[in-house]
């Protein structure tokens, strides 16, 4: 499954006096031009677990994050441009009430992206063993994808990368 136009990111040269002087060269490989909202590695990652979304036909993307997560507002573009509907399980229950205030939370709001916001205690018993569904994401249709430092084939994701 191809989230954006070019899966290659391109390599910029950056040209500097300290790495003229040194006789080095920099690179910057420009991860963040894949897509405007899910880049980098989170494209890397996203990718493979919707294609196995889509291969199990399910119908919602279930994740965890915090308040200003990019996992989470690369989740909701993503269920967004691919017809899912996704869920964010967000630690801080403070923060139910200040969606509005919140770039990262109002945007995926925006992207379709519903929130269950759950005690910071809740969260840590939630994601302690990501291979465990949590009770919410039991339902049929629905796909339980971890925190983004757990997601599923990250291994295939990274390869691609190479």
């Amino acid at each position: 499954m191809q989230l954006s136009q070019s899966e290659v990111s391109r390599n910029q040269r950056i040209h500097l006096p300290l790495t003229a002087r040194a006789d080095v060269e920099l690179w910057l490989k420009r991860e963040d031009e894949l897509h405007p909202l899910i880049s980098g590695n989170k494209y890397r990652k996203l990718k493979y677990n919707l294609s196995a979304a889509k291969a199990e036909k399910a119908h919602t993307l279930i994740t965890f994050g915090g308040a200003h997560s990019n996992h989470i507002l690369a989740t909701a573009a993503a269920a967004s441009e691919h017809g899912f509907k996704s869920v964010g399980i967000i630690r801080g229950e403070e923060l139910s009430s200040k969606i509005a205030e919140n770039p990262t939370l109002s945007h995926a709001q925006s992207l379709g992206m519903k929130f269950i916001f759950v005690s910071r205690e809740r969260y840590r018993e939630l994601t302690r063993n990501p291979e465990r569904p949590a009770p919410f994401a039991t339902k049929a249709g629905s796909i339980l994808y971890p925190r983004a430092e757990a997601i599923p084939l990250r291994l295939k994701a990274f390869l691609s990368y190479c």
